[in-house]
């Protein structure tokens, strides 16, 4: 216990250490202006690629591509955790969790680092059939996340198959691994077909997708000893989710990125706090899996009826209690703050929310506010916090609430 809680604070301490380090000299501008023109020259070579591969252009080849690219999109796995969670399977669940979030993080850190422009269209054909490839679009293009969660999603997956197979054969694994290469070639494929990325965007997300899965390979079993052992877990996860918001890159121009970021931060918060306090009663590995006697499909198919509205109906209260707490809290403790999206009030000046000037004393706001000052920011996105307190109630239901629900309804 004592080791513990020395290794937690090492990390917590190493993180605040980063962000002030990082901040006072700069590092972000100057990993960009190292990286930024040699991927840019990248990007501009490899337009001939991109249009040769567009020429085959037809229908049939956007819908599959467009399609093949919301599978395997951020949206859909958020959507699809919460039945991956109620079908029992809960070590599975977890872990992948965590290494979208572990993905999305790191690779949108990269994105917002480099600030390296997407293919330009024109002459660039690009095709964004749903609101999640628009908003995709504004981001900036290396890596590719698609080609980086694909690598790290397909290949845990397939580990944890092998891995839960009784009688594993040489062809089971070949055919297996081959499933998986044939979906990231396919998804990289689409990408550069879909003018989303160029070449060395993939290449990035590939690279950077193997590392981060053989990253996790090793230290997944750890990571879910720590969450099921109840060792400080929920004020270690909290303190941590609290930093890694900081903890993030400023980009050239503002993009989606952070927000994506700021909803997962969230979800691993709630699903962690919500798995080490119910573990035990709905979370162990002798919990019942879909399709056993104990949990048939209509039982399973009672759950999502219960839980898709329940879920649905947190995430819209935490939404609006954190809409009514979060600027409250924030004026009482001095911290100017600003609504871009949530709080249309709040969009004034300067971001404060109480209504002050900008040139007022700065002896009438709390001590707080120099928090924005070591940060240089004068003002703090207050949708972040709402965004993230949001998605923390959602993860927190799945995993916690609804089970319960489950239990009370013998489901």
């Amino acid at each position: 216990m004592e080791g513990s809680g020395t290794w937690q604070g090492l990390i917590l301490v190493g993180i605040v250490t980063w962000i002030c380090a990082s901040s006072y000299l700069k590092f972000t501008h100057k990993f960009r202006s190292l990286l930024q023109p040699w991927v840019a020259r990248q990007v501009v070579g490899g337009l001939p690629l991109i249009l040769r591969i567009q020429k085959c252009q037809n229908g049939v080849l956007d819908a599959f591509f467009s399609g093949l690219s919301c599978v395997v999109s951020v949206p859909f796995y958020t959507a699809f955790l919460p039945l991956l969670f109620w079908s029992g399977h809960g070590r599975l669940a977890r872990q992948m969790t965590l290494l979208i979030a572990f993905c999305d993080y790191l690779g949108n850190c990269i994105k917002d680092v480099v600030s390296a422009p997407r293919p330009s269209c024109p002459p660039v054909r690009r095709i964004t059939a749903t609101k999640d490839e628009e908003d995709n679009a504004m981001e900036y293009g290396l890596p590719s996340s698609h080609t980086l969660n694909t690598v790290c999603l397909s290949g845990y997956l397939l580990h944890y198959v092998l891995s839960s197979l009784e009688h594993e054969t040489v062809s089971i694994q070949y055919y297996g691994f081959a499933l998986a290469c044939l979906l990231v070639v396919l998804i990289a494929f689409g990408r550069i077909y879909l003018g989303m990325h160029s070449v060395v965007d993939i290449i990035s997300g590939l690279a950077i997708g193997v590392l981060i899965l053989g990253l996790w390979l090793i230290v997944n079993e750890k990571i879910d000893d720590f969450i099921t052992s109840k060792q400080n877990v929920s004020s270690f996860w909290t303190a941590l989710s609290f930093l890694l918001l900081f903890a993030y890159p400023t980009p050239e121009h503002p993009t989606p990125s952070y927000e994506y970021h700021t909803a997962f931060n969230g979800v691993t918060l709630g699903i962690v706090t919500g798995v080490q306090q119910t573990y035990s009663q709905f979370h162990h590995e002798a919990a019942p899996r879909i399709f056993s006697p104990e949990l048939p499909m209509s039982s399973y198919l009672g759950r999502v009826m219960v839980g898709i509205p329940t879920i649905l109906l947190v995430k819209f209260c935490s939404k609006s209690l954190a809409k009514w707490t979060l600027p409250t809290v924030s004026n009482a403790l001095g911290i100017p703050i600003r609504s871009s999206m949530y709080i249309p009030k709040l969009k004034v000046d300067k971001g404060y929310a109480s209504g002050k000037k900008p040139d007022e004393p700065k002896n009438s706001v709390g001590y707080l506010q120099k928090l924005c000052e070591l940060l240089s920011q004068d003002s703090f996105d207050i949708d972040t916090g709402i965004r993230f307190f949001q998605y923390a109630g959602l993860a927190w239901s799945v995993v916690d609430l609804v089970p319960s629900l489950f239990s009370y309804a013998n489901l």
